[in-house]
């Protein structure tokens, strides 16, 4: 156990270091962030209005056909959006990863120029999207477990999409193929175990909610407004740069990790014996 953690940890540092050359791979996080909230937005209205239209209805009327159609495009919009951009800092990692100097334009410019496979891609997982969804409604605790589990083999297969449609000109079906040739290759049948950004950083954000937990508290104790409003500014501007950084070294770690399956074994700032061993099955 302390093992894994401590390789987790040299991955997320080794991530840590490419981002630190390039803090500029935080705009494309932060302007995804910006973008899904305003897909949010735009889709809440029509949401309300058809579940009004239902209520006068009597509850089987314009909301029971179009939710389905809404949460589909819903969907759509959202994985669209988180992926174009997602496409956009890994491609300008993998400049940084060649020994280039990425730019935000550039990255910008990569993902533009595959928006079709993307958007390709984005339909698909807002179809399979909508199909678990559909299938937790209609199933106990115990379904919605294995629903659980599907999403999260569905996610794990098609981790290194994104990487795919960037470096390769494919489509998204045979993008999602290779993406799980690569990590049938790199992974085997640990994945989850071995795969640390996400864990370091759930005891990164769970501190960071404790800490600012604690500094609301302090604030309150105060009787200030003003101080119980900074304290939460403060508190919820941590926990939101904690998201930034996460999806940022997730990015660089995807795309260090394609060019290590893909064959390119030396990935500056990423040891090689490291990441070899961070994607071994473990042995019984």
């Amino acid at each position: 156990m302390f093992e894994r953690f401590s390789r987790s940890w040299q991955l997320v540092k080794a991530s840590g270091s490419v981002l630190m050359q390039d803090q500029k791979l935080l705009v494309f996080p932060l302007i995804s962030a910006v973008s899904a909230m305003l897909v949010l937005a735009c889709f809440a209205l029509p949401l309300f209005g058809l579940a009004a239209m239902d209520g006068l209805s009597g509850g089987h009327g314009a909301w029971g056909i179009g939710r389905y159609v809404i949460g589909f495009l819903f969907y759509l919009s959202q994985y669209f959006v988180v992926f174009f951009f997602n496409a956009a800092l890994v491609g300008a990692a993998l400049i940084r990863l060649d020994g280039g100097t990425p730019t935000i334009r550039g990255g910008l410019n990569i993902a533009m120029s595959k928006w079709q496979n993307i958007l390709g891609y984005a339909a698909i997982a807002a179809t399979v999207g909508m199909l678990l969804r559909a299938l937790q409604e209609r199933v106990g605790f115990l379904g919605k477990i294995v629903v659980g589990m599907l999403g999260a083999g569905w996610t794990v297969a098609t981790y290194l999409v994104v990487p795919v449609l960037v470096v390769n000109d494919v489509g998204p079906v045979q993008a999602v193929k290779e993406s799980v040739t690569l990590l049938k290759k790199t992974w085997g049948e640990n994945v989850i175990g071995q795969v640390g950004i996400g864990s370091a950083f759930a005891l990164i954000q769970f501190a960071v909610i404790i800490f600012g937990v604690l500094l609301v508290i302090a604030a309150v104790v105060t009787n200030s407004i003003a101080a119980i409003v900074l304290a939460v500014f403060v508190a919820f501007t941590l926990l939101m740069a904690a998201v930034l950084i996460q999806a940022a070294l997730s990015g660089i770690y995807a795309a260090a990790l394609y060019r290590y399956a893909s064959g390119n074994q030396q990935t500056a700032g990423f040891d090689a014996q490291t990441m070899a061993a961070a994607f071994a099955p473990t042995r019984s």
